[in-house]
C-alpha cells in the first residue's frame, strides 16, 4: 500500500470500529471489547508505519475534490509532515492504552459499550484532525471531538456534577468555536482556499490582508479548545467523567487539538506580531493562575487538570515565540507523562476508595500495595516537573531556550516582549509545577489519611499500561538528537542558562514544598484528639464538617477524615482560598455572563407569556364570541329565518332606494 492509502486507515479504522460497537453494543456484548480494542491498535501501528515512510522528509500531500462550492473548493486532503505523523502516533498510543484500561476500569458498567464507540470516535476525530490538508475536513474532526466530549465527560449522567461539566465543557468550547468559524472563513477569503499548503503559499508571498484580526478570531478557538484562560474553567470540571476519559482528553485529544492547529498554521499568526504578544500573556496568565490553582486543589484529578492546563501554556508559549518545533515537542512529550498520571491517578483512587475517593487528604497507605502506579506516577511526577533525565525536561527546555532567544533579540521571528513574557513566566510556572507535583505525590502516597479497605491486586489491564506509558515518559527526552528530522530539521537540545535556571528553581519548589510539608506534619502530630486545625482563610462550611469528623478522634484516625498535613495552605496563605476555586472566575462569569442571559430569558419570557400570548388569546376569545353570537342565531325556526331574511331584503330596498335618491340629486 502507498503511504497516503495507509494514512487513510489510520482515522479510518477507530471510525468504523465506532459504528459497529453502537451497532452491536447490545445486541452482541461479547464483540464490544475487540472492537473497541483492535481497530484502534491496528491504526497505532499503521501510524507508526506511515510516520516512518515519512520520516521527516518533505510533507506527503494528496487530494481529492469533496464537493463543488461554485467559491472557496472544499478538498479531502491529507497533509503528513514530520508533526503530524508524530502526533498520529501519539494518539494511537494513548488511545489504545485507554482502550485497554477501560476493558478493565469499566468492566461493570452497563453503559461500557457506548462509552467504549464514544472513545473510538474521539480517537477517530482527532486523528482526521491530524491528518487533514483541508481546513473544513479539520474542521469535522474538530467539532466531532466536542460532542464526544460532551457525551463522555456526562457518562455519569446520573449525577448533577457530570451533566453539569459536560453541559459546561460543550459551551465554553463553542463559545471560542464561533470566531473560530468566522476566523476560517476570514482566512479562506484573504487566500482564496482551505487548503493548508494553500494557505501557507499566500502567506508567503503577502496575501494576507487582515492577519491581526484573524489570528485573534483563531485564537479564540484555540483557547476554548486548548483550556488556555480565559476559556479554560471548563477543564476542571470535566474531571466529573470517567479518569480514561480524562487520560485521553488531557494527553492526546481535544486539549491538544487547538495547540496543534496554530503549530500547523503558526506563519498566519506569525504575520501580526500583535497576536504573539496576545498569546503570549495569555500563555503566562495560564500558566502562573493554573500553577497557583493546582497547589490549592485536593482532589487529585483537579490538580492533574490544572496542571493540563499550565502545560498547555507552555506550549501556547512556544508557539507565542514561534517556535512550532518545540510545542510539539513538548506537546508529545507531556501526552506520555500525562496519560500515565491520569491512568495512574485511577489505579489510586481505585484502591483508595472504589473509585469514589478523589481527595488526596483522605489517601493513606497506598505506596505500598499499588506499587505499579506509586513508581510510574513518581517518573510521570518527575518528568512534569522537569527534572532531568526525564522527558519533560527536555521538551520544556527547548521552549525555554526559544524563549530566551526571543528575549534576547537572537530570534526576530516574534516580538521580544513575547520572549520575556514566556521566559518569565515559564520559570515562575517552573517552580508552582515542582511545588504542586511534589505536593501530590506526598499526600497520595505519603499522608496521614486513613487506610481504605484493600481491595486486593489492581488488574494487570490497569497496570500493565502504565508501565508501555513509562517508557517513553523516561526516554523519549533523549531521542532529541534523533528526532530533529520530523522537525524541520530545528535543534531542541537544551541550553545551559535554561537549564541550570528551570532546574535549580524546579528543585527550590519542590524542596520548599517537601519542608512544608513537614512542618505541617509535625504541626498535626502535635494536634491532641478532637481538636481541629483549620486555615484562618478556611471555609466555614469546610471548618465545621471537619469538626464534626474529628470530634471523637484526631486526624487520621477515623475512616476517611483529612489529613491537615497540607503544605499548600502554609504556602499559599491568604491566596489559598481563592487559588482553591480558581480565583472564582466561575463566580465572576456568572455574574458578568449567565445572570444575565437568565434575566433576560425570563424577560423574554414574560413578555412571551403576558404580552404575546395576550394577543393570541384575544384572537381566540374574539372567534369564541362570535361563534356564540352566531349560534345563538341558529335557532332551527322556519319561521324565524324567514322573517330575518324579509327584514334583510327590505333593509336592502329602503338602502337601495336612498342611494339611488342621493347619487340622483348629486
Amino acid at each position: 500500500m502507498t503511504t497516503t492509502t495507509l494514512a487513510v486507515l489510520v482515522p479510518l479504522l477507530p471510525f468504523l470500529g465506532a459504528a459497529t460497537g453502537l451497532l452491536l453494543g447490545r445486541t452482541a456484548p461479547g464483540y464490544v471489547r475487540p472492537l473497541a480494542i483492535l481497530p484502534t491498535l491496528a491504526a497505532a501501528v499503521i501510524a507508526v508505519v506511515v510516520a516512518a515512510r515519512q520520516g521527516g522528509g518533505p510533507a506527503i500531500d494528496a487530494s481529492t475534490r469533496l464537493t463543488p462550492t461554485g467559491s472557496v473548493p472544499i478538498d479531502l486532503a491529507l497533509h503528513l509532515d514530520g508533526f503530524a505523523v508524530l502526533v498520529a502516533v501519539l494518539v494511537g498510543l494513548v488511545a489504545t492504552c485507554v482502550q485497554i484500561y477501560s476493558t478493565a476500569y469499566l468492566r461493570h458498567d452497563p453503559r461500557y459499550p457506548s462509552y467504549a464507540a464514544l472513545v473510538s470516535l474521539f480517537t477517530s476525530a482527532m486523528l482526521l484532525v491530524v491528518y487533514s490538508g483541508d481546513l473544513m475536513v479539520l474542521l469535522v474532526g474538530w467539532e466531532v471531538m466536542g460532542i464526544c466530549s460532551y457525551f463522555l465527560v456526562g457518562h455519569y449522567w446520573e449525577t448533577p456534577e457530570a451533566r453539569a461539566a459536560s453541559l459546561k465543557a460543550f459551551l465554553v468550547t463553542k463559545l471560542g468555536d464561533v470566531p473560530f468559524l468566522i476566523g476560517l472563513f476570514a482566512l479562506a477569503a484573504d487566500t482564496g482556499t482551505f487548503r493548508i499548503t494553500g494557505i501557507l503559499g499566500a502567506v508567503a508571498h503577502g496575501g494576507l490582508d487582515h492577519p491581526t484580526l484573524i489570528a485573534l478570531l483563531l485564537l479564540a478557538g484555540v483557547a476554548g479548545k486548548s483550556a488556555q484562560f480565559p476559556l479554560h474553567t471548563w477543564l476542571p470540571d470535566a474531571m466529573a467523567g470517567p479518569t480514561p476519559v480524562s487520560a485521553l482528553i488531557h494527553a492526546a485529544t481535544m486539549v491538544a487539538a487547538g495547540i496543534y492547529f496554530v503549530a500547523r498554521l503558526l506563519p498566519v499568526f506569525a504575520e501580526s506580531g500583535a497576536a504573539l504578544v496576545v498569546l503570549a500573556v495569555m500563555a503566562a496568565v495560564t500558566m502562573i493562575g493554573s500553577g497557583l490553582a493546582a497547589l490549592a486543589q485536593d482532589d487529585i484529578k483537579r490538580v492533574l487538570a490544572y496542571s493540563t492546563i499550565g502545560q498547555l501554556g507552555y506550549m501556547s508559549g512556544a508557539l507565542a515565540v514561534g517556535d512550532r518545533g518545540a510545542a510539539v515537542f513538548h506537546l508529545l512529550s507531556h501526552g506520555a507523562f500525562k496519560a500515565v498520571l491520569f491512568l495512574a491517578a485511577g489505579v489510586v483512587i481505585h484502591a483508595a476508595g472504589t473509585n469514589s475517593l478523589t481527595a488526596m487528604s483522605r489517601m493513606g497507605g497506598l505506596a505500598k500495595r499499588i506499587p505499579d502506579a506509586y513508581w510510574t506516577m513518581t517518573v510521570a511526577l518527575l518528568a512534569l516537573a522537569a527534572i532531568p533525565p526525564f522527558a519533560g525536561f527536555f521538551s520544556k527546555e527547548a521552549i525555554l531556550v526559544a524563549a530566551e532567544h526571543t528575549a534576547l533579540g537572537e530570534r526576530h521571528v516574534a516580538p521580544a516582549a513575547a520572549g520575556w513574557t514566556v521566559l518569565v513566566a515559564g520559570l515562575l510556572a517552573a517552580v508552582l509545577t515542582a511545588a504542586y507535583a511534589t505536593r501530590l505525590w506526598l499526600l497520595a502516597f505519603r499522608g496521614r489519611g486513613a487506610e481504605a479497605p484493600d481491595h486486593g491486586r489492581q488488574p494487570v489491564a490497569m497496570t500493565a499500561v502504565l508501565w508501555v506509558l513509562a517508557i517513553p515518559t523516561i526516554g523519549f527526552g533523549l531521542t532529541v538528537g534523533v528526532i530533529t528530522d520530523w522537525f524541520d530539521g530545528h535543534s531542541l537540545t537544551p541550553s545551559m542558562t535554561t537549564a541550570v535556571l528551570s532546574t535549580g528553581v524546579g528543585l527550590v519548589g519542590g524542596l520548599v514544598t517537601y519542608g512544608a510539608w513537614r512542618h505541617t506534619t509535625a504541626l498535626a502530630a502535635r494536634t491532641p484528639a478532637g481538636v481541629v486545625v483549620a486555615h484562618p482563610d478556611a471555609e466555614p462550611a469546610l471548618i465545621e464538617a471537619e469538626a464534626m469528623t474529628h470530634h471523637t478522634a484526631g486526624y487520621g484516625d477515623t475512616p476517611g477524615t483529612p489529613d491537615p498535613a497540607d503544605p499548600g495552605r502554609l504556602l499559599l496563605g491568604p491566596l489559598h482560598r481563592h487559588a482553591a476555586t480558581g480565583f472564582h472566575l466561575d463566580a465572576l462569569y456568572t455574574t458578568l455572563f449567565v445572570r444575565p442571559v437568565q434575566a433576560a430569558a425570563s424577560l423574554v419570557g414574560f413578555l412571551d407569556r403576558e404580552v404575546v400570548d395576550t394577543y393570541v388569546r384575544g384572537a381566540g376569545t374574539g372567534a369564541r364570541w362570535l361563534g356564540a353570537a352566531v349560534r345563538r342565531a341558529q335557532t332551527g325556526n322556519v319561521q324565524t329565518y324567514l322573517s330575518a331574511l324579509l327584514a334583510g331584503s327590505l333593509v336592502l330596498a329602503i338602502a337601495a332606494v336612498v342611494f339611488a335618491h342621493i347619487n340622483a340629486g348629486s
